[in-house]
């Protein structure tokens, strides 16, 4: 295997479609037939999947996601690619969150003509999630640029446009779980339930090489066993090249039964209090967990009737996508729904569409629940709820999700005071709780859990969607455990195996 390390800014060099078939039948007729795998984004950070497949001269996008971080910096990697969108023939999107699914708008706009695979439940939440960032991204151009144009400095546009969001969603075509699919001449993928989100996969690509054959497996994100609603992650054996995330790949995550109890708690203590519980959660999967354990809480008298809403769009609607795909879902959750207990509502819970209404929250006596998205407290109806309570010490904000480095959430937690909302500067008062047990993502323990199935000789597994440290811890446990090949890859960095 050979490892290159080519710089981002040298990326960019585009080729035509006639030079690219050139360099084609060049690579195939001269050279042999060749893997590449070329790792671009979510390389030791979380955020922006994205990595190329090369193989028999054809070339396969991993996910497209949005990075998110520095404002700066994600401005710049978002807008531009560090390869032509034209050359890629076919990609392969693990799953909807917008950190894997979010810059595929971008990627149709600038060229990309082919085939965008996902399973059918991934493309209904797309469809939902891209119309629902192109919108946000505009609304919050609109507002910086109010403030910019006092200022007398120059606009900025939205990344892509409801418009643009649409026209993408044509270049989706939906495939099954457990199916082969030919992508490309001799590589077929399959996709397996990853158990991270409504139909998340991990995707294993079988390929024909000189006569041979090689499986690589990527993990998107990888869930975990026993997890509410959606169904455990789907084994992948006879592997001899893996892509795996690491987002906890250092860490053990604390007992589900933790949760409903802590939940209970912190309700208990607005109660008292008469403040705000305000729960940053992404707007599908974590949103539809918080309130599936609010309802369990609800019902079993655990909690007094308080306001609780979910406000967010996004969520309302992602909330009907899950009613709509009960076949991704676990037998508990589907035995619930057989007997007419409906998972994600209660009698005190109100889904919040409408701007006025959202509103009206910030100017509501406590106690109330708020959940709002983004996760990450980057942007949304989330900012101003937090723009609204933070100055409280009565009101708590509630982490459930991992919160990415130079994000809002990341400073949050690690009790920056002030922080910067919308450009301007708020003292920080209200408490913050962190519930780990709830992330949909593996810990150490499952991920080598989950990789034991393998059975055969791993060769090489690429450590990626993790901050250094985590991603470096997990590659040592893999060689260990293993005896495989371990590498953290640096962005842009280029394999050939």
């Amino acid at each position: 295997m050979k490892r290159k390390q080519i710089h981002p800014s040298s990326f960019s060099l585009l080729l035509s479609p006639l030079s690219f078939s050139l360099l084609r039948f060049h690579t195939l007729f001269l050279k042999g037939i060749i893997m590449n795998i070329q790792f671009i984004g979510a390389v030791q950070t979380v955020t922006g999947s994205m990595h190329i497949l090369e193989v028999n001269g054809y070339r396969i996008l991993l996910d497209c996601g949005l990075y998110q971080g520095k404002r700066k910096e994600a401005f710049e990697l978002n807008r531009n690619f560090p390869f032509d969108p034209g050359s890629i023939d076919a990609m392969v999107l693990s799953h909807a969150h917008i950190d894997h699914s979010g810059n595929i708008p971008t990627l149709v706009k600038k060229g990309f003509k082919g085939k965008i695979f996902a399973t059918s439940a991934t493309v209904d939440l797309c469809e939902i999630m891209l119309l629902d960032s192109a919108h946000i991204q505009e609304k919050d151009v609109e507002f910086v640029n109010k403030k910019r144009l006092r200022e007398g400095k120059n606009l900025f546009e939205p990344l892509y446009t409801q418009i643009e969001a649409g026209k993408a969603m044509e270049s989706f075509a939906q495939v099954p779980y457990r199916q082969p699919v030919q992508l490309v001449p001799n590589v077929t993928v399959t996709y397996h339930d990853a158990g991270h989100l409504l139909g998340s996969a991990v995707t294993t690509f079988d390929i024909v090489e000189n006569g041979s054959r090689k499986r690589l497996a990527f993990t998107g994100d990888l869930g975990r066993k026993n997890m509410p609603i959606i169904k455990d992650p789907d084994p992948v054996s006879e592997i001899d090249y893996l892509i795996t995330e690491s987002t906890y790949g250092d860490r053990i995550h604390p007992p589900e039964e933790d949760v409903k109890s802590h939940l209970a708690k912190l309700i208990l203590r607005i109660v008292v209090e008469r403040g705000k519980l305000i729960i940053p959660a992404f707007s599908v999967g974590r949103t539809q967990t918080i309130v599936y354990f609010l309802n369990q809480l609800y019902h079993e008298g655990k909690i007094p009737d308080i306001p609780v809403f979910v406000d967010s769009p996004l969520s309302t609607h992602a909330t009907e996508v899950f009613r709509r795909h009960e076949d991704c879902f676990d037998a508990e959750t589907l035995n619930l729904m057989m007997t007419g207990e409906e998972p994600f509502t209660f009698k005190t819970l109100q889904y919040i569409t409408e701007v006025e209404d959202s509103k009206k929250l910030n100017s509501m006596d406590g106690p109330i629940v708020i959940i709002s998205a983004s996760g990450m407290c980057e942007s949304g109806r989330i900012l101003h709820h937090l723009a609204n309570s933070i100055g409280s010490r009565h009101n708590i904000r509630l982490i459930i999700g991992f919160q990415a480095e130079n994000t809002l959430g990341r400073r949050l937690l690690e009790g920056m005071n002030p922080v910067k909302i919308f450009g301007e500067e708020y003292s920080v008062s209200a408490r913050v709780e962190v519930i780990e047990a709830l992330s949909a993502h593996a810990d150490q323990g499952e991920l080598t859990g989950y990789f034991d199935n393998i059975q055969t000789q791993l060769q090489t597994a690429f450590i990626v969607h993790g901050e250094v440290d985590r991603s470096n811890a997990l590659a040592a446990i893999m060689e260990s455990k293993y005896k495989c090949k371990a590498i953290v890859p640096r962005p842009g960095e280029c394999f050939q195996i």
